[in-house]
């Protein structure tokens, strides 16, 4: 009762404002940290007293109903934790607050609101045109940059990727073998000419992503509305969903190259010049031991310890979360200071959403460096089409962004799969 009365609170403080911790003068310590510490000893308590029950050959539904309460109660509280961390990181990034060109923001949001394109928006539109069937007026560039970051608040693979913004039609990087000859010669011998590198160029696919929030003429013409943070709060999460799923699992047709379609044995393991991203296995059928995670940590180059992190889904955090060492201590330890992380054997751990469950044949996390690892492209440039015609008697905002991505760096991860 007491661990379900501090999680109470500590939501309630969340809900109240812990985002505001970070403006503080001398930021306190949050409550759902005291909250997570204290869940967390009810935790292995609760799982140590389930560990000796399955020794002695029973097994008490309670005890695992119990362990089942407390483990949710963990994922909550850890959220909570997690987002006071990122509002933190992220609170100085606020950019201007002015428009880079007052005259085209004003006759935008003029447009926005029900009046005709001016000429200017239309002469913008058709020198930006890269790409045919691109429709929509561009939105100003502080409009772009808050939906922007309102997708990095909410977007794991953005606040862990590389980020490149683009004005072209898209996007090749090029690599190099990184074979050059070389050698030692004296001072007044002749130098034979050595083999140089061979460099190949890998595309990165742009795909159109578009969303068409709809609102009343009547919140339009509001004049207490901000209707560039409504267009971003709207579009942000549908974007940021279709996002989500094809930086982890995208085919490359219309859409990006999933990070996962990079590893050994799937579709795009040949695709880079630097191989595949290497995959180890679980050590278990159906699950994941210990030992597994060591066997990452050590396969991993040393240039790319420094910026490791483990990748994985919630729910596959339960099974990751119960792992101990030889000494019997558990690797798993959550958040327990404002601004550090969750950590797996030492190593952070981010919520991603999208990755698959801990079950025979499944990559149920990535380990490494993500920025180094994958490429999110940013074709510069919102485009708004308003509609007042097919939803009456609401106004449908066509929204569409181009986007790309793909594994500019394999080498920098490696991939867990359990075991058949």
């Amino acid at each position: 009762m007491k661990t379900n009365a501090l999680i109470a609170a500590s939501m309630a403080a969340s809900a109240s404002g812990l985002l505001a911790v970070r403006a503080e003068a001398q930021p306190r310590k949050p409550d759902s940290i005291e909250a997570l510490a204290t869940a967390f000893e009810a935790f292995k308590t609760t799982h140590t007293a389930q560990l000796d029950e399955i020794k002695a050959g029973k097994t008490d539904v309670v005890t695992a109903e119990k362990l089942g309460k407390i483990e949710a109660d963990l994922d909550k509280l850890q959220a909570a934790v997690e987002s006071v961390n990122l509002a933190a990181q992220l609170g100085g990034d606020r950019g201007s607050d002015k428009p880079r060109d007052p005259e085209y923001t004003a006759q935008f949001s003029a447009y926005f609101k029900g009046s005709d394109p001016s000429g200017k928006m239309t002469e913008l539109r058709a020198a930006a045109t890269k790409t045919d069937g691109e429709g929509g007026y561009l939105a100003p560039v502080e409009w772009d940059r808050t939906i922007s970051k309102k997708q990095k608040i909410i977007s794991p693979m953005r606040q862990n990727s590389s980020v490149i913004a683009i004005s072209g039609a898209g996007f090749k990087k090029v690599f190099s073998d990184g074979i050059v000859g070389s050698g030692w010669v004296g001072e007044t011998a002749a130098r034979p000419q050595t083999t140089t590198p061979g460099l190949t160029s890998l595309g990165f696919t742009i795909g159109e992503l578009y969303a068409n929030p709809a609102a009343s003429q009547g919140l339009i013409d509001d004049a207490e509305i901000d209707v560039e943070a409504w267009l971003a709060d709207e579009v942000a999460l549908e974007f940021d969903k279709q996002e989500g799923i094809a930086f982890l699992s995208g085919d490359g047709i219309n859409k990006p190259d999933g990070v996962l379609t990079y590893v050994t044995g799937a579709s795009n393991a040949a695709k880079h010049p630097y191989g595949a991203i290497p995959v180890l296995l679980s050590g278990a059928a159906g699950d994941v031991k210990g030992d597994a995670l060591f066997d990452l940590q050590a396969d991993l180059p040393t240039e790319f310890v420094g910026n490791a992190k483990f990748f994985m889904n919630r729910t596959a955090r339960s099974s990751f979360r119960k792992l101990k060492d030889q000494a019997g201590g558990y690797l798993w330890q959550p958040s327990l200071a404002e601004g550090s992380p969750a950590t797996l054997a030492g190593t952070p751990v981010i919520d991603m959403p999208g990755m698959p469950n801990v079950a025979a044949g499944n990559i149920a996390a990535l380990y490494g460096d993500m920025a180094e690892t994958y490429q999110v492209v940013d074709r510069i440039g919102v485009r708004v089409l308003r509609d007042p015609f097919s939803a009456k008697p609401f106004v449908l905002f066509y929204t569409t962004k181009r986007v790309g991505g793909g594994v500019k760096n394999p080498t920098a991860m490696r991939a867990l799969k359990i075991g058949a």
